[in-house]
């Protein structure tokens, strides 16, 4: 049975087991995701009664959600209150509902989840937020669901990006977040402009990270970072899976973010090409296939020249941005792109394309 039927049969029902509580949530995200990637809305259409009776059942106990589950599971040293978890995801959710909701016409009801989504949020602020900015927990995936899930004014979130930072570097710049904070640590830190923090923590090689597991030997991802060592070899811990894809999300945050590839809108009918360069990596190289075609990045950066090749599938566009104060001439192809071309945003420069193959260059990029 898929948690899409588990929650469109049980989400009526007086309770939620533990189990689904724990993961139920995936119901409104996992449906969201793929209108985002595919643009389609039958799915949906198919399930928004499912999804509309799941966001009755959080709202039961007033503002708080469900509050039960496993939180933020295996996280690292650190212990984010399942009250902030459950108040976070009920917000998120909500908010994900007010846009499938507009996306198919259901305007009323997207009025309502987005007034819905208001309120949990200044209860979230409330509740949870001191006037520094701290969030209860002071964890690092407690900030980073503030963040990530727009639940703070804008000078909360100036204060509560400070306390993430403090937070990894007090961990001597390493991650401390469980299964939930995994997805949002790397796309929360290039939000707030720390990108070079982001980077940092993919290529740390000792306890806990991604590397630490390669070390180990690791061909797959674990449940747990030390699922097994060189010296004391299998963990005796339960629950110690050694195919288990959660820490894995790091990769979306690659696609993202090194490769710089994302949808503008629905579909990836338009396309956000915008990767951040640097930090200690010198080059990336991947494609997407996405419902439109193949979108692929491939730069090289050495200091003095940055080589970028794009592919932009047919009968798409693409917002091609390039590195912070590029100051020399952009060539694609080897031939200089006119200035008058280019539009200067948030401090890089953005060229718009349609679908092709492009070979630029950058000389004397600033990165």
């Amino acid at each position: 049975m898929t948690w899409m039927h588990m929650m469109n049969s049980n989400a009526s029902k007086e309770g939620l087991s533990k189990d689904l509580r724990a993961l139920s949530d995936a119901g409104i995200i996992c449906p969201w995701t793929i209108y985002k990637v595919y643009g389609d809305t039958r799915v949906i259409e198919k399930h928004y009664d499912g999804m509309a009776r799941y966001i009755e059942a959080c709202g039961r106990n007033g503002l708080d959600g469900l509050g039960k589950g496993f939180g933020d599971w295996l996280s690292v040293g650190s212990k984010t209150p399942l009250d902030v978890i459950s108040v976070a995801y009920y917000a998120f959710s909500t908010q994900l509902m007010a846009e499938m909701a507009e996306a198919i016409g259901k305007t009323d009801d997207a009025q309502k989840y987005q007034d819905l989504f208001q309120r949990i949020r200044e209860h979230f602020q409330k509740s949870f937020v001191d006037v520094d900015g701290r969030v209860k927990g002071n964890t690092q995936t407690a900030y980073c669901m503030a963040l990530h899930y727009d639940l703070l004014t804008d000078k909360q979130r100036e204060q509560a990006a400070n306390h993430l930072i403090k937070r990894i570097e007090a961990k001597d710049f390493h991650l401390s977040v469980g299964f939930l904070g995994v997805p949002i640590l790397l796309p929360t830190l290039t939000e707030i402009g720390r990108s070079d923090l982001a980077y940092r923590l993919l290529q740390n090689t000792t306890y806990p990270s991604w590397g630490y597991s390669v070390e180990q030997g690791a061909t797959t991802i674990w449940e747990r970072w030390n699922s097994y060592t060189n010296e004391g070899g299998i963990s005796k811990s339960s629950m110690n899976s050694f195919n288990h894809y959660a820490y894995g999300a790091c990769s979306e945050w690659m696609f993202y973010t090194m490769l710089g590839i994302d949808t503008n809108g629905v579909g990836y009918k338009e396309i956000t090409m915008k990767p951040e360069v640097g930090h200690g990596i010198t080059w990336a190289k991947g494609h997407y296939d996405s419902i439109r075609g193949r979108i692929s990045s491939d730069w090289k950066n050495d200091g003095k020249t940055f080589l970028w090749e794009i592919s932009v599938p047919v009968n798409t566009t693409a917002e091609v941005y390039f590195p912070i104060n590029s100051t020399g001439d952009i060539t694609e192809g080897g031939r200089v792109v006119p200035r008058s071309k280019f539009k200067q945003i948030d401090g890089r420069l953005m060229l718009h394309v349609g679908s092709g193959t492009y070979a630029f260059a950058v000389q004397n990029s600033q990165n």
